[in-house]
C-alpha cells in the first residue's frame, strides 16, 4: 500500500479538533448515484437538521443543473430558442466560469457543451435503441461546443446559440461535494468526509487524529499486473476519478464525438472537488503522452491508469510524486 500525504497540516484544523467527537454517518440518493457523509459530530449536532438541510442544498443543485430533469434551468436553457439569454444563478455560474475555464486550458477535452453527444450515444435522460453513426456523430458535433456559447461571468449571462444542450455531469459532482462540504463547515462540522458516486472531499480531522484516508480505484487487473493500490491522505483536499473500469465507457471526447476506449482511471487530487472532476474528465480523454504534458503543465496532482496493448499501465505525475512517501515515489516517469 502506497500513501499520499499533503504537504502540510493546516493550522486551523486543531481549534475545533477534538478526540470524543463521535462519527455520524448520513447518506442518500442524488445525480443518479449515492451520497454519503462522515462527520466528527460537534457538540448539540442536529442530525436532523444537518440531513434536512444537505437534502435542500442538493435539490437546489439538481434544479439548476441537471441534464436529466427538464424542469431544471439546464433543461430549459437546453430548450430555448436561438438567441435567447439565461441569468444564471451564483452557484451554476460559478460552475460554468469554471468549466469553460477548463475548457480552455485543455483545448476543448473538457466541454460543458456536448450534451447532444452525451444523448446520442445513450448517456442521457434519453433511451436509444441503437448507437449513433459517424454522420449522426457529426452533426451532432456541428451544434455542439463550448466556443459557440456567449458568456459574461460577471453578470452570469448565458446565451443559448442554437441546438446546444450544455451537460455538466463531469463537473456538477465535485461542486456539490465542494458545497456539502462548505454547508457542513457553516454548522460547525470543520472535520468531515463528503462523497457523491466516487468523488470524495476531507475536510480537517478524525477524531483520532488521523486525516480521512481514501483508495484511489484501482481495477482488480491492474493489481495482479503489479500496480499497488493507492491511499490518499484527504486533509483539506478533494480527489476525483474519471474511466471506465467501474462506470463502462460513458466518456465522450469532444474533439471527435467518440468513447474514450484508453482510459480506464484517471483520479485527480485537488483542493476544489469541482475542479478534481473537470480535470479527471480532462485528462481521461487525452492519449498518454497528451495527458501527462497537460497535468504536468498544470501541476495537477495525477494518478492515470491507461491501457497499451492489453496492458495497464500507471503514470505518476510530479506533482502527485511529492505528495508520496520517499520509498513510494516513482524513480521515473513512463
Amino acid at each position: 500500500m502506497r500513501l499520499a500525504v499533503p504537504l502540510e497540516i493546516d493550522p486551523a484544523a486543531f481549534a475545533t479538533w477534538r478526540r470524543d467527537c463521535p462519527i455520524v454517518e448520513l447518506g442518500g440518493e442524488t445525480m443518479g448515484t449515492s451520497w454519503r457523509v462522515k462527520i466528527a459530530a460537534p457538540p448539540g449536532f442536529d442530525r436532523a437538521e444537518v440531513l434536512a438541510s444537505i437534502e435542500t442544498r442538493l435539490e437546489a443543485v439538481l434544479a439548476q443543473m441537471s441534464h436529466w430533469r427538464a424542469d431544471s434551468l439546464l433543461g430549459r436553457f437546453n430548450r430555448a430558442d436561438a438567441g435567447e439569454w439565461f441569468t444564471l444563478p451564483t452557484a451554476f455560474a460559478h460552475v460554468m466560469t469554471a468549466a469553460l475555464d477548463v475548457a480552455e486550458r485543455s483545448a476543448g477535452a473538457f466541454d460543458p457543451a456536448i450534451g447532444v453527444l452525451v444523448d446520442i450515444w445513450g448517456h442521457g435522460p434519453v433511451t436509444i435503441e441503437r448507437l449513433p453513426t459517424l454522420g449522426e456523430v457529426e452533426a451532432a458535433r456541428g451544434v455542439s461546443g463550448y466556443r459557440r456559447l456567449a458568456f459574461d461571468s460577471e453578470t452570469g449571462r448565458l446565451r443559448q446559440p442554437g441546438g446546444l444542450r450544455l451537460d455538466l455531469s463531469g463537473i456538477a459532482k465535485g461542486f456539490a461535494v465542494d458545497a456539502l462540504a462548505d454547508l457542513l463547515r457553516a454548522r460547525g462540522c470543520d472535520h468531515a468526509l463528503i462523497e457523491i458516486g466516487g468523488e470524495l472531499v476531507g475536510r480537517g480531522l478524525r477524531p483520532d487524529g488521523d486525516p480521512w484516508w481514501v483508495d484511489l480505484e484501482t481495477p482488480a487487473a491492474g493489481i495482479a499486473g503489479k500496480i499497488a493500490p493507492l491511499r490518499v491522505a484527504l486533509h483539506q483536499l478533494a480527489v476525483a476519478t474519471s474511466g471506465d473500469y467501474v462506470r463502462g465507457r460513458h466518456t465522450i471526447d469532444p474533439r471527435n464525438g467518440l468513447p474514450v476506449e484508453h482510459a480506464a482511471s484517471v483520479s485527480v487530487i485537488h483542493g476544489s472537488a469541482m475542479l478534481a472532476d473537470a480535470w479527471a474528465t480532462a485528462l481521461s480523454v487525452q492519449a498518454p503522452d497528451e495527458m501527462q504534458a497537460l497535468a504536468t503543465r498544470e501541476g495537477l496532482a495525477v494518478r492515470a491508469l491507461t491501457r497499451k496493448d492489453d496492458a495497464l499501465r500507471e503514470w505518476i505525475s510530479p506533482a502527485l510524486a511529492c505528495l508520496l512517501s520517499a520509498e513510494d515515489a516513482p524513480l521515473a516517469t513512463a
